[in-house]
């Protein structure tokens, strides 16, 4: 990369001397502020804002932007400052260095804040001025050029990184030039075997690919011509990770992928473009479900074309894109092709309209404080593949692929999703977990008592509806999301086995809420409640104030090993309490202990010994009570038997709680109780108390029920609740 390269790029598209005379200026600017550095691969810095500022040439952009790309790295890398840079080259171009700047100075406790905080800071600068993300785009196109210098972690990090956020990032504002550059760079860093192994296969095939291409040209050429269509017609080359992830999502090898052939069709007109398109059906077969109108439905990246896919000679599958030369223009170059910085466009209203996307999700995103929640949010609306549906009225409404009717209803009117209570798609009734398709005409059934069900957040794919369903809640039921957080935030410190009394003070439940703008500790409960904030994000909160202001928390008590004391006590169930005669004993059900089971005796108050499992959870939390522990042994005995909790998980399908039933009483065992529920992916669970004589009779009955057909596992249920102290204090 020199200076005369970049010069002559630049000058294609733009031939004013005083231009190129401040563009010479920074390039000097920026050689004298970076003399003393160098890259990792031992050449001069100055190659590197070079070959930024020669990509967004490459993408004819304006010369402001060519000269902040020269000097993107002088304010964070050199002595020079923000006001230097504004006083020699002006306002605006030290607004997009220091813009670029600031993107690259933020740290974070963890990976998963760092990417959210720079993806709201992306946003936000997008919204700005939407050069410094094109500046930070080519940066980094540049850096996975020159990754090869690095150490194969830092590959493989900054790998990751660019698939995950700058290829959709590239993808979402429409340049693909640079998106499939720098995934095919991403995954040869990533999987270097598998990508080197489908390049090698590409090449094989390569020269029957362009002897098969060049016949289709020649006929297409020839007939588009005869029609009167001027036509630039060209192969479309296939990028290796696009091909891979085809093989992936499809579970096909390499030899079951056969639309590696592809001619792109470049005309003057729309009108053109179908004209072309009726020629190449006319031609060959085309597969039905194969054709693709992103000229009527433009997608929200401002990208349009003709998309078919035929049957050619001897089952040959080619796919077709037609499109006029600025379609062409726009899916190389995407938003950059319509920079409203350019001469004479300074004021293109349709351009703001094609940002218009930008700022939705930037208002749907402000109130997502949680980083895990932000990120998978994000993804989904910024990233996803879109359906294009209908309103009554024939307007188009684009959403993400895996939409359904809420969605759509959120997007058009905040109280219509509200007061939702069903949909009809082409005029036919259908659930609300319908999946949206292209051309679908949706119809939105209200009713003015409607209101949303909690159950509606893990059915819409939008954040901006999971925001308005999470609202409505936030502000109708608030006692009630308050009951509900502190439900969840016990039951999360329970699981770890910690003491709620400690973790759930006031002060310090108003120390975390600063952390997420609540105001106060019922603020943060209704959050949990309301599903704003996860109870696992406040307990880790909970735990750093509390660890800050008290030191650490009280470890769980472990395993209790007591030595027996003198002196046999009566036999009573079953079990022997050591020194201790004529005490009334039962048996803890929240982990049923059975013969076989190591256990230990806990004294109640008025309630006698409680037995239970010595890995039982509500003992290992009893960390203040060891006066009250008592050694008991189990006695054999053979007419005696035990009610145990055990948990059936399975695949949901007719008879399938038949045929566990049907298993167990074959075993001749008793079922005193039952509970079935479907969870999550059609998965069935099943509650089931069982009678047993012990620990080896119920590890023969799961053995048989993990024989049933579609049971993924059989286990013993153990609740996790209060500890045998806070049980027994209760009337």
């Amino acid at each position: 990369m020199s200076l005369q390269a970049l010069k002559k790029r630049f000058k294609q598209y733009n031939n004013k001397k005083e231009n190129w005379d401040l563009i010479s200026k920074a390039y000097h600017f920026a050689v004298k502020a970076h003399a003393d550095q160098k890259r990792i691969s031992g050449e001069p810095y100055i190659t590197h804002p070079l070959g930024v500022a020669y990509i967004l040439a490459d993408l004819e952009l304006d010369l402001i932007t060519i000269v902040a790309a020269l000097l993107h790295d002088v304010i964070e890398d050199t002595p020079y400052s923000y006001e230097q840079v504004e006083k020699i080259f002006g306002e605006e171009v030290a607004s997009l260095v220091d813009g670029v700047t600031k993107l690259s100075r933020m740290e974070f406790r963890s990976k998963e804040e760092h990417q959210a905080e720079t993806w709201r800071k992306m946003l936000v600068a997008m919204a700005r001025d939407i050069r410094v993300i094109l500046i930070k785009l080519a940066d980094r196109t540049h850096n996975m050029r020159t990754l090869r210098y690095l150490h194969p972690a830092k590959q493989k990090e900054i790998s990751r990184e660019t698939l995950e956020i700058y290829a959709p990032l590239a993808h979402r504002l429409g340049i693909y030039k640079i998106k499939w550059e720098i995934e095919d760079l991403a995954f040869r860093y990533l999987n270097e075997e598998e990508y080197y192994h489908l390049a090698d296969r590409l090449s094989k095939k390569r020269r029957e690919r362009e002897n098969f291409i060049y016949e289709v040209i020649s006929i297409l050429q020839e007939k588009i011509s005869e029609a009167g269509i001027s036509a630039e017609i060209n192969g479309r080359p296939k990028h290796i990770y696009s091909i891979y992830n085809k093989m992936k999502s499809q579970d096909k090898d390499f030899n079951e992928i056969y639309d590696l052939t592809a001619v792109r069709i470049i005309v003057d007109s729309i009108r053109d473009c179908y004209a072309a398109l009726g020629i190449v059906h006319t031609l060959w077969r085309p597969i039905p479900g194969h054709f693709n109108d992103y000229i009527a439905m433009p997608k929200s990246n401002m990208y349009q074309s003709l998309h078919t896919t035929v049957v050619c000679a001897e089952n040959e599958l080619l796919e077709a894109q037609i499109r006029t030369r600025e379609m062409h223009r726009t899916a190389e170059y995407g938003i950059a092709a319509h920079w409203k910085y350019k001469e004479k466009v300074r004021d293109d209203r349709e351009f703001e309209e094609k940002l218009s996307w930008l700022r939705q999700l930037l208002e749907w995103q402000q109130e997502l404080k949680d980083a895990h929640e932000f990120m998978e949010h994000l993804k989904i609306d910024l990233f996803a593949d879109e359906v294009f549906v209908f309103t009554p009225r024939g307007d188009v409404i684009d959403l993400p692929s895996g939409a359904v009717p809420l969605d759509f209803a959120y997007r058009i009117h905040t109280d219509i999703g509200n007061q939702c209570v069903g949909a009809r798609i082409n005029g036919r009734i259908v659930p609300l977990e319908y999946k949206l398709q292209t051309g679908d005409i949706v119809e939105i059934i209200t009713s003015k008592g409607g209101t949303p069900s909690r159950d509606w957040s893990k059915i819409v794919m939008t954040s901006q509806a999971k925001s308005k369903i999470r609202n409505w809640f936030k502000k109708e039921r608030r006692e009630e999301n308050i009951t509900k957080g502190k439900d969840l935030l016990e039951k999360e410190i329970n699981r770890l086995r910690l003491e709620p009394c400690l973790l759930l003070k006031e002060p310090l439940l108003e120390d975390v809420g600063v952390r997420y703008n609540f105001l106060s500790a019922d603020d943060v409960y209704a959050a949990v409640g309301y599903g704003g904030v996860s109870p696992q994000q406040i307990v880790s909160r909970l735990r750093e104030e509390y660890r800050k202001k008290y030191g650490e928390e009280k470890k769980p008590l472990p395993p209790v090993e007591i030595k027996p004391w003198k002196g046999a006590g009566k036999v009573t169930q079953g079990v022997k309490v050591q020194g201790i005669d004529n005490l009334l004993v039962r048996f803890s059900k929240c982990c049923n202990p059975l013969p076989g089971d190591k256990i230990i005796g806990f004294i109640t108050r008025g309630r006698g010994i409680s037995v239970h499992r010595k890995d039982c959870p509500n003992i290992l939390q009893a960390t203040k009570e060891k006066d009250r522990y008592l050694e008991v042994s189990w006695v054999v005995s053979n007419n005696l038997s035990y009610p145990v909790e055990i948990e059936v998980a399975g695949m949901d399908r007719p008879n399938f709680l038949t045929e566990v039933m049907h298993t167990i009483s074959e075993s001749k065992v008793n079922i005193t109780a039952v509970n079935g529920r479907i969870a999550r992916d059609k998965m069935a669970v099943i509650n089931l108390t069982l009678v047993v004589k012990d620990l080896d009779h119920l590890e023969y009955i799961m053995k048989r029920i993990k024989k049933v057909k579609d049971v993924f596992s059989v286990k013993r249920h153990v609740e996790a609740g209060p500890s045998p102290a806070s049980q027994v204090n209760t009337p």
